[in-house]
């Protein structure tokens, strides 16, 4: 047989293989390592290959967020771009809005509601499973407000209120813990926001709207159109015992 001895194991007696017509062969079992040992390097290849950067965070903030008088309160106002075309902004950047809050937000839940002029709603809030809200207006105009209602706050009792349109574009950050309620006042509004919790009807409650303890400066011009429901909202003073 042509060539030198070729081992199918350094620890087997020296030896040829078996003979093939076109010339000795490598054993199956040297194959075997090679495909083996190719295999390996294509999977530590794989497994070595760089890890793709992260994209990178932007630096360049889209929104303006200012603190009201009520603690953890935020007036959110996006950057608008604008031309004779039309505008573009981001209504929501959850990394942005973070950062401009201070705090970790989980949002579970977007409603959406179109109401007439006059027609006031709440002052609702969900005790237990509070709701964080962030409101806006997309068509029309109303005046927003935030009434603090937690107990252990230093401004348990006092209300904030903002005039959110769909012309000014600004939101509202009203977290777990206050009660909010709105008043329209163009001829049809619709208000959308976004919750922290699931609408739970039975943990639902409503301060009354017009309560003396509160003296809330509603802009009305006539008596608002109510629902049932909060037309029996409850006294603050008798729901806290103040």
């Amino acid at each position: 047989a042509r060539g030198g001895a070729v081992y199918s194991h350094h620890r087997e007696p020296a030896g040829l293989e078996g003979g093939m017509p076109r010339g000795n062969r490598l054993p199956s079992e040297v194959d075997q390592c090679r495909a083996v040992k190719s295999a390996c390097s294509a999977t530590c290849q794989e497994r070595l290959r760089p890890v793709p950067a992260e994209h990178p965070k932007r630096k360049d903030f889209l929104m303006k967020a200012t603190p009201l008088s009520i603690r953890d309160v935020y007036l959110i106002e996006p950057q608008v771009f604008g031309d004779d075309r039309g505008f573009f902004f981001e209504s929501f950047n959850h990394a942005q809005f973070e950062a401009a809050i201070g705090r970790k937000v989980n949002f579970v839940q977007d409603n959406h509601s179109k109401s007439a002029r006059g027609v006031l709603r709440g002052l609702h809030f969900q005790n237990p499973n509070p709701q964080g809200k962030l409101v806006r207006v997309t068509q029309g105009e109303v005046f927003d407000v935030a009434v603090d209602i937690r107990q252990d706050s230093p401004t348990f009792g006092s209300w904030v209120g903002e005039i959110l349109s769909a012309e000014n574009k600004r939101q509202l950050w009203i977290p777990e813990g206050l009660a909010h309620g709105f008043l329209v006042l163009s001829e049809t509004a619709e208000f959308l926001y976004k919750t922290t919790d699931y609408y739970a009807p039975s943990n639902e409650g409503c301060v009354r709207w017009d309560d003396q303890t509160l003296a809330i400066k509603w802009p009305l011009v006539e008596a608002p159109k109510l629902s049932s429901k909060d037309q029996n909202g409850v006294l603050f003073s008798e729901m806290f015992n103040v």
